[in-house]
């Protein structure tokens, strides 16, 4: 409890999307019927959906529609299969909601989460473990799939973070500072206080450059292998063969008690043993990331990380902070005061960025089409960050018509000097992402052929 959160670990987790109703909810059927696989870009509305449940027991293989971006005409004109199903399994619900923001906005989810989109805006991965499981487990998930309000995300891609997560070391520290569903029941993850105030290994702790791959290289390894063992057995399956009955297992081997016959056959299925070894040096190489190899007492290790917790909320005082994600989280964002509107916060860009991003009125592009980009007036690539996104923004806002990465390069002349000097045509392609991610651009089409849009 004397443990405080981190700006190191600031604006990186979130709960994932909590839908408000089941019809947005298909199964592989009927996403085919809904044209999934004859529309790319109905891939992007209709996504790849796990729950708590689909991580620790057998998969229910959905998928869910997400229109965030979009506004109801516009879900109708592109999607009108979708528009319709909505139409019919999710309005009748909301058109007796009392809340007003759920009711007007049927066809999106109850709630938007859009500083959960931009945490994972323009990542390959993101680590996910389940909000309330009787194992704590992390695992990496596809970025194409979108989270399940019972699901904490994690916006991290890198394979050491995981392994750091995944060791007996923050096992034990989110036992100790999450909560319990119910008196002796399932642990919850409670991200405030697991994850926020968790304190990483750093230099100043003994972690090594090798260290770092040695943790990283596990990580992969438990991840590929859990996931490989229970793919393998999806056509032949073995009973209790799911992620909490590999660690039913493995609590089994580490208490050394003798298995069931059930147990045996899990551990022959989903090679537990070996799972073991993995998780065991694991372990051992996290410990050494801290300096403390010799340690084995659970009460000590939680006493050194409050410590160490200590020392490094006293080291964020002094402006000396080990982010996590420098490039995301470096001075770019806050957290807004809750939107009444809608009932969600956001983490979005200082400046008051995104609440300025509707165009102005004197746009500099007019009439412009991606056949004849020589009527462009080039404006000047801005210098600052929150000036470059206003301005792209302005720009798609400014055309009747979708441009391709060309055009929009096209729009403005590299400045001779300064920091917006420096690769701004690089910079251009992220520009656009997070204003897909924040829901006031959007993409149509894939690589050379993407085409934007206001949205």
């Amino acid at each position: 409890s004397a443990a405080v959160a981190l700006q190191s670990n600031a604006n990186l987790s979130n709960r994932g999307h909590e839908l408000g109703s089941a019809g947005f909810i298909v199964t592989e059927k009927e996403a085919r019927a809904l044209g999934v696989n004859d529309d790319p870009l109905l891939k992007t509305v209709v996504r790849e959906y796990r729950n708590g449940r689909d991580l620790t027991d057998v998969p229910r293989q959905v998928k869910v529609i997400d229109a965030f971006g979009m506004t109801a005409e516009q879900l109708r004109s592109r999607h009108p299969k979708v528009y319709q199903r909505l139409l019919e399994r999710v309005k009748p619900e909301r058109d007796v909601n009392r809340m007003d923001s759920v009711r007007e906005r049927w066809w999106l989810h109850r709630r938007l989460r859009e500083d959960l989109r931009a945490m994972l805006a323009n990542l390959p991965l993101y680590i996910a473990t389940v909000e309330t499981a009787k194992y704590r487990t992390f695992q990496f998930l596809d970025a194409s799939i979108l989270p399940d309000n019972k699901l904490i995300a994690i916006a991290l891609d890198d394979s050491f973070h995981l392994g750091v997560l995944s060791s007996r070391l923050h096992g034990d520290w989110a036992l100790a500072a999450g909560s319990w569903l119910g008196v002796g029941n399932d642990p919850v993850y409670v991200k405030s206080r697991c994850f926020e105030t968790f304190p990483f290994p750093s230099e100043d702790t003994g972690l090594t450059a090798d260290l770092r791959q040695k943790i990283s290289t596990l990580a992969e390894q438990i991840d590929a292998h859990r996931k490989r063992v229970l793919a393998n057995t999806a056509n032949e399956p073995v009973a209790g063969l799911t992620l909490t009955g590999l660690y039913n297992v493995l609590e089994a081997l580490k208490a050394g008690r003798e298995l069931t016959a059930k147990e045996k056959a899990i551990n022959s299925a989903g090679l537990v043993s070996t799972l073991k070894t993995l998780h065991d040096e694991l372990d051992a190489a996290v410990l050494a990331a801290y300096g403390w190899s010799d340690l084995d007492d659970v009460d000590e290790l939680l006493s050194r990380l409050v410590a160490l917790n200590a020392q490094r909320a006293a080291e964020e005082k002094t402006g000396l902070i080990r982010w996590l994600r420098p490039g995301f989280q470096n001075d770019k964002y806050v957290n807004l005061p809750q939107n009444k509107n809608n009932n969600t916060s956001s983490s979005l860009f200082k400046d008051e960025l995104v609440v300025q991003l509707i165009p102005e009125q004197n746009a500099t592009i007019t009439n412009t089409t991606n056949s004849d980009i020589d009527k462009y007036t080039p404006m000047a690539w801005p210098n600052t960050l929150p000036d470059q996104v206003r301005a792209v923004a302005q720009v798609l806002a400014s055309s009747p018509v979708p441009l391709s990465l060309p055009a929009v390069q096209a729009a403005f002349t590299g400045p001779a000097s300064g920091a917006g000097s420096r690769s701004w045509q690089t910079t251009l392609p992220a520009i656009l992402q997070t204003l897909e991610a924040l829901g006031r651009a959007r993409v149509e089409g894939t690589g050379d052929q993407a085409l934007w849009r206001s949205a």
